[in-house]
């Protein structure tokens, strides 16, 4: 996209308040899980003996310590960097799946279409949490096994809504011009296809990234995720299953489910913002009012179809001829 794309998209983003402060809130939590451990010393496995075990919260320990002297407040904030490098990464690897095999079903229709949709029928037909279980299980608890089983597994929405858009715009007028001009499949699934499918995708994306961090707190919850010593999120919510933290130490569980409940909110947020910016619709209806009620496509679209009318009205051009008898065969067919 170019400079001034992205300065409109920007631009529309800002107008969103919600979007900005879902930004700047996730902004500052990335910022607090990378800087407070080296600035404050923060050593989540270090045990404090002369603290004792569950103790409250105090000066020396902000949110007390657990079961063996650690300090909360130091695993909250170090398990912050796991749980949101696991559902970012979780999230890129679903986007970068789903993405192409959502075009390609969509576009190149039947052979593509009915393997990667019967595809994804199989894997969406288990219990996705059952499905996770039993892979984790099989090929281990690291942190990169669960990034690559939550990431693989949660293709399938992403490729389907891809899918679905693409259904729609490849039968538009300008993708017909551009394939009747000689536009190779490559070329009109990156200029024209993806740009206008992928607005959406923002969107779902936020949403893969809070179920990728749900995803890890539920395995960490029930023991086969993220394991002690190493925090999570996920794991420190496990304490709340002891009965007597649960209804007499609140402190110790009720951080990290915040924590949780307000990086999905700021990912939602930041979703919406980016669906609505990067809208075709939302640049049509923006461009109708600067030009004077004269409907332009978007940026991508108008630059293809654009150079080819204007390549097609020179004079002596055998590509242009080529693609004025394309255009006319098409129209007459």
């Amino acid at each position: 996209m170019r400079r001034g794309g992205m300065a409109g998209v920007w631009s529309r983003f800002c107008q969103d308040r919600r979007a900005v402060a879902g930004l700047c809130v996730l902004a500052a939590e990335i910022l607090c899980v990378l800087l407070l451990p080296p600035l404050m010393g923060l050593e989540p496995n270090v045990t404090d003996r002369s603290a004792g075990f569950w103790a409250a919260p105090s000066a020396a320990h902000w949110l007390g310590t657990d079961d063996v002297g650690r300090d909360l407040f130091a695993r909250l904030v170090c398990g912050g960097r796991i749980s949101l490098l696991v559902g970012f990464a979780a999230a890129g690897i679903s986007v970068a799946v789903g993405v192409p095999l959502g075009l390609l079903a969509g576009y190149r229709r039947g052979a593509w279409e009915f393997w990667i949709m019967r595809c994804a029928d199989v894997v969406q037909s288990f219990p996705s949490i059952v499905l996770v279980l039993c892979l984790v299980a099989m090929v281990g608890a690291s942190v990169w096994n669960i990034i690559l089983v939550i990431g693989l597994l949660g293709w399938t929405s992403i490729a389907r809504l891809v899918y679905g858009n693409t259904l729609s715009i490849r039968e538009k007028e300008y993708i017909l011009a551009v394939r009747a001009l000689g536009g190779s499949t490559a070329t009109i699934l990156r200029r024209n296809v993806l740009p206008n499918a992928v607005a959406p995708v923002w969107a779902a994306l936020a949403l893969r990234v809070g179920r990728a961090i749900l995803s890890e707190s539920s395995l960490s919850f029930l023991g086969v995720g993220i394991r002690t010593p190493q925090a999570s999120w996920g794991n420190m919510i496990q304490y709340a299953t002891n009965p007597v933290v649960f209804a007499g130490k609140p402190w110790v569980w009720i951080p990290p489910s915040i924590c949780i409940v307000v990086t999905v909110f700021c990912l939602q947020f930041i979703g919406d913002g980016l669906r609505d910016a990067m809208d075709p619709k939302w640049v049509r209806t923006a461009g109708m009012a600067e030009s004077g009620g004269v409907c332009r496509e978007t940026p991508e679209e108008l630059t293809q179809v654009e150079r080819c009318a204007v390549e097609a009205e020179e004079p002596g051009s055998r590509v242009c001829a080529f693609g004025r008898k394309r255009m006319k065969s098409h129209h007459l067919t």
